[in-house]
């Protein structure tokens, strides 16, 4: 058990319960607060005598509201110790088939996907947004560019950066790859030359290819952007389109300046080449400075914006979009409607309503994925050593670099030899554009600070076995990578 919560403080955040009848009402808040992450998991709970006193209710109150708790999954009492937070299921409940095949009955870490669990307030804002529902429930519930309300939230988002949009600007979609995918379906010509970042985000990767594009890759070093090679490259290809991971590159973290990207665009805006920007980890600076601008502010009338809420809220949504300019707005649309018809209502209910309170929730978002930087990083330079990294400012994961010294099987045998100890990492390899890269390993910091050290305490593990002995890749898994 990790710790508990005091009564004054879990009344604090319950206070607002419906009292009719009182223990039932506030066991819905405290499953609201479980699931929400506002009360951690393997917490005790206040005993019943503290609690009844901190909120003012009689001790059958809060004894029935424990025991509904415990009914639903959402608490379990054991003897002589008191009532423990939980969830259905547990936490495995959240693994999917799909993503972590043939993981056996022990616990896994699985770090080979860099997005977060959902911040508080997530399930607050599910719970509100129901309220809106009724409203679009007479309609046909189609909305291929998306509900006004979110769109407009949306676009509010780019007003506050410092970059004029209009809610017709913006095309709401399921997410930032589904985003790239209309741009590709309507832009992208049959073997059209797309210059993309190597390393880079292979499922972006993938998507440009099966939309007929040869890709053209300049190389992203550890320490940024090689202006002089894009430009060299840029000349000589002529790329009709570039996709670029300006804000906390996946995989390395690396962060454009403004005077970057003014460059950037410039050399993109003399070749004619269309900028495709991915600012999925745009809300995720965690050193708390300012962002650079959007780069669309360099060059609107030929850029493209991909935005998510899948990294700087929650996966689950399914919520992303497209700030274009006005005259690629048809053209994105029709490509649209040949893939789908629209997002679903609620989660863009729910994302307006999250919208509304932004910065609040980004503030709490960025807070604990900083405490789980430091965690990991301070667990690497302990157990790891010799791996080098650079402190990345924001973003959601460390891109590790194997000592050269000691390195026998690389990235590959390490990941190989990490998921026998029951570790899931993503090598070097699988985000580059023809290879390479297996002197590196991506490791987010997505999951909380006991699971970060418990898998450095794996992956040193696997490192011993990897760099001593003959190495072992014949077990390898294959597995389906979506961040």
């Amino acid at each position: 058990m990790t710790g508990s919560i005091a009564a004054a403080r879990l009344a604090t955040l319950a206070r607002d319960f419906d009292r009719h009848p009182a223990y039932a009402g506030l066991a819905d808040e405290l499953r609201l607060l479980i699931g929400d992450g506002r009360v951690d998991i393997d917490l005790r709970l206040p005993s019943e005598r503290d609690l009844c006193v901190a909120l003012g209710v009689s001790r059958t109150t809060v004894t029935r509201a424990y025991a509904s708790l415990v009914e639903s999954g959402f608490a379990v009492a054991r003897q002589g110790s008191g009532t423990y937070t939980r969830v259905p299921g547990g936490r495995r409940q959240a693994l999917d088939r799909t993503l972590t095949p043939h993981v056996g009955d022990d616990d896994v870490v699985d770090l080979s996907c860099a997005a977060p669990s959902a911040p508080p307030g997530i399930a607050a804002a599910y719970a509100d947004a129901v309220q809106d529902l009724p409203l679009y429930l007479g309609g046909h519930g189609y909305f291929p560019t998306g509900l006004p309300a979110l769109q407009e939230a949306v676009a509010e988002t780019y007003v506050a950066r410092g970059l004029p949009t209009a809610p017709d600007q913006i095309l709401v979609v399921p997410g930032a790859l589904s985003a790239l995918m209309i741009v590709a379906q309507a832009l992208v010509g049959p073997r059209e030359r797309v210059l993309v970042e190597s390393p880079g985000y292979p499922n972006a990767h993938a998507a440009l290819r099966r939309a007929g594009a040869r890709h053209v890759a300049v190389p992203m070093d550890v320490g940024g952007w090689d202006l002089d090679a894009v430009g060299r490259v840029v000349r000589e290809a002529r790329p009709g389109l570039a996709y670029l991971i300006p804000d906390f590159q996946n995989p390395t973290g690396n962060l454009m300046s403004n005077a970057e990207r003014e460059q950037y665009a410039a050399i993109l805006r003399r070749a004619g080449t269309v900028a495709v920007v991915d600012e999925s980890h745009a809300q995720l600076r965690l050193d708390g400075r300012p962002m650079p601008r959007p780069f669309a502010s360099y060059a609107q009338e030929t850029t493209i914006t991909l935005g998510s809420a899948s990294k700087s809220l929650w996966g689950g949504l399914r919520v992303g979009w497209i700030r274009c300019p006005a005259h690629v707005t048809e053209r994105l649309v029709g490509a649209r409607v040949a893939l789908d018809l629209g997002s679903p209502v609620y989660e863009q209910l729910v994302t307006a309503r999250l919208l509304e309170r932004a910065e609040e929730h980004w503030t709490n978002h960025r807070a604990r994925l900083r405490v789980q930087r430091d965690a990991l990083c301070a667990a690497i330079a302990e157990r790891l050593p010799d791996w080098t990294f650079r402190l990345p400012d924001g973003g959601l994961s460390l891109w590790c670099e194997l000592p050269t010294s000691a390195r026998r099987g690389g990235a590959v045998a390490l990941a190989a030899e990490a998921e026998r100890r029951g570790v899931l990492v993503s090598p070097g390899p699988v985000f580059g554009i023809d290879g390479g890269f297996d002197s590196f390993v991506r490791i987010p910091f997505t999951r909380p600070e006991d699971e970060l050290r418990d898998a450095v305490d794996r992956l040193a593990a696997a490192w011993v076995a990897v760099s001593s002995g003959p190495t072992r890749t014949d077990e390898t898994r294959a597995r389906v990578m979506v961040a």
